[in-house]
């Protein structure tokens, strides 16, 4: 294709009508590299790779420079398609963190279906059994201008889910979701996938040592390649437009879960066969880019080159060389293998599993070799369509971003104390960001494999036990508070760490590490930038000091992530909305707590002072309309202290309940452990400080509120103290009404059936 000689206009009119989206100074740097005009195929692959999704060309160097990565328990960095930390001597792990936000946008269903599809294949080429999900979601606002739209959306996402989810046997443990305006034309579903692996059968995504010297095969499996989800990664990396819409919809990948569940114990044959024959394979499934993104990162990783024949593709149909390189076909692996391994590894897949009776023209095929020289080489029809080098078509490109600080001139405002504080409550309860998320995942299957010790909406994080003959179990969390990001996009990724290990903590797991799913707009303009930039600094920081538990100054690692930029359409951008999974381990799943009050006369502790914080609440945003300025901070060494004494208590069993305090405050934290019990609360904040009673309710300054049994008080306590803090006794369970007081006065005297009622039909009315 003619790059060498044109002006940047006719360039740019070219590359457009050929579909290609990079820049005409990028095309230039291609040519000058190759020193000839590039092939049609050749741009093609570059610009999958050098999308900002799979080069992170603007946010690499502010992901270097701010995220630790490192720790005494991290066995794999964020280097491959999944993180890895040990449980144990033995066990490990492995956690991916993704976004499919554009696709689900454009078709729902598919598009949040292929989201889960490409998360399991991460940890699952690792090696892995993957044992478990999340879901943190973003919707627009369903009661907007946009509402109907924004519930069809909603609807087809959650249907995608569960449709795949369920029909391939994976759990969802864990998830959350957020409903605003800013969502309207930019929903945002990140997907997060945990599995378990010993640690001495991990899998690497790399041509393995020797295998250039020895011309290892490269063996594709799976679909035959079509053209679904061409270019899925160029659409991933511009704004969202209206009118585009049906143009998108051919890149959106089509998913298939039942293949996808044959292939998975295909896989564990494969695993099997490898570990019996003491040899080193390369694994990585394909997603983004396709096969040439994963091929030539498993080359360029391993040291070495590839040469690939695209004839020897098992295929769906007729097409061009650079759609068979950068088609996204789904439920598909690549494995880099010895030679004498061939023939086993070729019937595992097409006989012993039956490929192609399974999904028509699907199979493993032997499609390339791995070499010695640094070339990525493609034929087609016994012709050269690429010879690029290597490490420079994975290496990718880097921008120095400019940034520049959004102004928004926000201020706290004046709103008087509301007559009727018991309306308060119940709207709040009722409101899409509080209510109970059952009405999304009863249709989910929480309870496949047999694992599922505590299930979505029993406590602050999922926990199941993943080996049956081992007491240790593995919590999943994941939080993010966008509203917080509008005010501080420093606080707002503070935050959503914070919360991420409070909830983990709150069932008794200590925090192992975490990931991130970093949802921005558009990069090229300096505010968008400096948002990512302040989000990133601030939950770096929240990581590095909130440490590892029993390693002092030891940041919690983060193993995985993703950065999804251009959230945007002619609307606007999304808020910031930096999305936090944490992990934890728990030694002993029979010690776990949920958040639901037990025993009436236990009493019930804040742990966590109340600040007036009321910046971004849901206070302020569903009562007074209006979103503040003094938004929570985190308060480091306070944050370390409350969750690491929550973590000895339930470990010490002296805690039958514990709820973190979030979305609505202290109030409605309390509010929530009646609403899967048959108690109630009587709670006096008196001796809370001289804040105006509403703030004390609901400000959303960080804490815990805890049960206590009977007889541990003095106990607890003495643990909060021996970490510094002050534990206040609000009052104890009861068995009748929510009730708060201040000096002898009743603020809140609820129905429990009344507050469970609004609790449990806010969510259904606003998908309703």
């Amino acid at each position: 294709m003619k790059v060498i000689g044109l002006a940047d206009s006719e360039l740019e009119s070219s590359l457009r009508k050929a579909g290609i989206g990079m820049s005409a100074s990028e095309a230039r740097s291609i040519a000058s590299i190759l020193g000839r005009d590039p092939t049609l195929a050749e741009l093609f692959c570059y610009d999958a790779m050098w999308s900002e999704h799979c080069s992170y060309k603007s946010s690499r160097a502010v992901l270097r420079e701010f995220l630790p990565t490192e720790g005494p328990n991290v066995v794999l960095g964020p280097v491959e398609d999944a993180g890895i930390v040990s449980i144990d001597d033995e066990w490990c792990v492995v956690i991916s963190h993704e976004s499919h936000n554009h696709p689900s946008q454009i078709l729902p269903n598919e598009g949040a279906a292929t989201g889960i599809g490409g998360i399991v294949r991460d940890v699952n080429c690792m090696g892995a059994r993957v044992v478990a999900t999340a879901d943190p979601l973003r919707f627009g606002d369903p009661y907007g201008r946009e509402s109907s739209r924004v519930r069809w959306v909603a609807e087809g996402v959650v249907d995608g889910i569960w449709q795949y989810g369920n029909a391939l046997g994976v759990p969802v443990i864990a998830g959350d979701v957020v409903f605003s305006r800013c969502f309207d034309y930019n929903c945002l579903v990140n997907v997060v996938a945990i599995g378990v692996v010993r640690r001495d059968e991990i899998i690497r995504s790399r041509a393995p040592p020797g295998s250039g010297e020895k011309g290892y095969d490269v063996i594709l499996i799976g679909k035959p390649t079509d053209s679904s989800g061409l270019g899925g990664v160029i659409f991933a990396s511009d704004t969202l437009r209206e009118e585009e819409e049906e143009a998108n919809r051919g890149a959106v990948q089509i998913p298939d879960p039942f293949l996808k569940n044959v292939l998975f114990k295909a896989n564990e044959d494969l695993f099997r066969l490898v570990r019996e024959k003491g040899v080193e394979i390369g694994f990585k499934d394909l997603g983004g880019g396709g096969l040439t993104c994963a091929s030539s990162e498993m080359g360029a990783a391993g040291g070495y080159g590839m040469e690939i024949d695209l004839d020897r593709l098992h295929v769906a149909g007729e097409f061009p060389p650079e759609v068979l390189c950068i088609a996204e076909t789904q439920e598909r692996f690549l494995i880099i293998a010895p030679r004498e391994l061939r023939e086993r590894i070729l019937k595992i897949y097409n006989e012993d599993w039956d490929l192609p009776n399974v999904y028509e023209g699907a199979r493993a095929s032997v499609i390339g070799r791995v070499t010695t020289h640094d070339r990525y080489i493609v034929r087609h029809r016994g012709e050269e369509v690429v010879n690029v080098p290597i490490k420079h078509l994975t290496g990718g490109i880097r921008y120095e971003r400019v940034w520049r600080p959004r102004i928004r001139n926000l201020v706290e405002p004046d709103v008087r104390m509301p007559e009727d504080l018991n309306r308060v409550m119940l709207d709040m309860l009722a409101s899409p960001n509080i209510a109970s998320r059952e009405h999304i995942y009863r249709y989910y299957d929480t309870e496949v494999q047999g694992n599922t010790v505590i299930r979505p909406g029993e406590a602050d994080a999922g926990l199941l036990a993943p080996i049956r003959e081992r007491d240790f179990g593995i919590a999943l969390s994941v939080d993010s508070n966008p509203f917080y990001g509008r005010i501080s996009p420093y606080w707002g990724g503070a935050t959503a760490v914070a919360e991420a290990m409070r909830n983990v903590a709150a069932i008794g797991a200590t925090p192992s590490t975490l990931t991130d799913c970093l949802n921005f707009g558009n990069p090229e303009k300096p505010e968008a930038f400096w948002e990512f930039r302040e989000s990133v600094r601030g939950l770096a920081d929240a990581a590095r000091n909130l440490w590892l538990k029993g390693h002092p100054n030891q940041p919690v690692p983060i193993v995985s992530g993703n950065v999804s930029f251009y959230n945007e359409s002619p609307e606007g951008a999304v808020d910031p909305s930096p999305v936090i999974a944490c992990v934890g381990i728990m030694r002993d799943i029979s010690r776990a707590i949920t958040m639901s009050l037990k025993e009436a006369g236990d009493g019930l502790y804040l742990l966590g002072p109340r600040f007036d914080e009321l910046g971004g609440s849901e206070y302020y945003r569903l009562i007074w309309g209006v979103t503040g300025a003094n938004v929570p901070v985190v308060r480091f060494p306070l944050e370390r202290s409350m969750i690491y004494t929550v973590i000895d208590a339930v470990d010490r069993e002296i805690l039958r309940a514990a709820h973190d305090i979030s979305n609505g405050g202290m109030a409605i934290t309390a509010a929530e452990m009646c609403m899967l019990s048959d108690h109630g609360i009587s709670i006096d904040i008196s001796d809370l400080g001289d804040m105006r009673s509403d703030k004390l309710l609901f400000s959303e300054s960080s804490g815990f509120v805890v049960e206590v049994a009977d007889g541990a008080e003095q106990e607890f306590v003495s643990i909060a103290r021996s970490y510094d803090l002050n534990p206040v006794r609000l009052g104890s369970v009861s068995t009748g009404d929510i009730e708060m007081a201040r000096d002898g006065k009743m603020l809140v005297r609820l129905d429990p059936e009344e507050a469970r009622e609004a609790w449990s039909s806010g969510l259904r009315e606003a998908m309703r």
